[in-house]
């Protein structure tokens, strides 16, 4: 949208940052969700990534305070008994927190990249927006 309403290069920048930062926010709190809301909150099965064997941030994070999860990484969670495993270490470490915390920096990010552009009401939905990304529930 910036490439068609605005001839300004700068400006151009100033978006696709902003874009960046809050497409990366979103899917760390969605991978958060996986751990955190039920099923039927998600819409999807929880836990969903692990059973498709993808190591997400809660699950890295985790990895620094349960070291035997880098096995289960590197086989993908595909033993019995693997993904129940590691969902359990991930709600007994802080990667969920940590995993929020880098979420909120990434949209920190976004506003002060938006935030270079003038003062609107278009401006001020896109920071409403970073925020919203932070506190959704599914």
């Amino acid at each position: 949208v910036s490439v068609l309403g605005c001839p300004d290069p700068v400006v151009h920048e100033i978006a696709y940052q902003y874009g960046k930062n809050v497409g990366i926010a979103f899917q760390l709190i969605d991978d958060v969700l996986d751990f955190t809301s039920c099923s039927d909150q998600m819409g999807k099965p929880t836990s969903a990534d692990l059973k498709l064997g993808l190591a997400t941030g809660p699950v890295l994070f985790a990895c620094q305070q349960f070291p035997e999860m880098n096995a289960m990484i590197m086989r993908r969670f595909n033993l019995p008994g693997d993904v129940d495993r590691a969902r359990q270490y991930v709600l007994q470490s802080d990667g969920v927190q940590q995993t929020t915390y880098l979420a909120q920096r990434y949209c920190q990010e976004a506003i002060r990249e938006i935030s270079k552009l003038r003062a609107s009401p278009e401006r001020d939905a896109l920071i409403q927006l970073s925020e919203i990304v932070l506190t959704r529930d599914k």
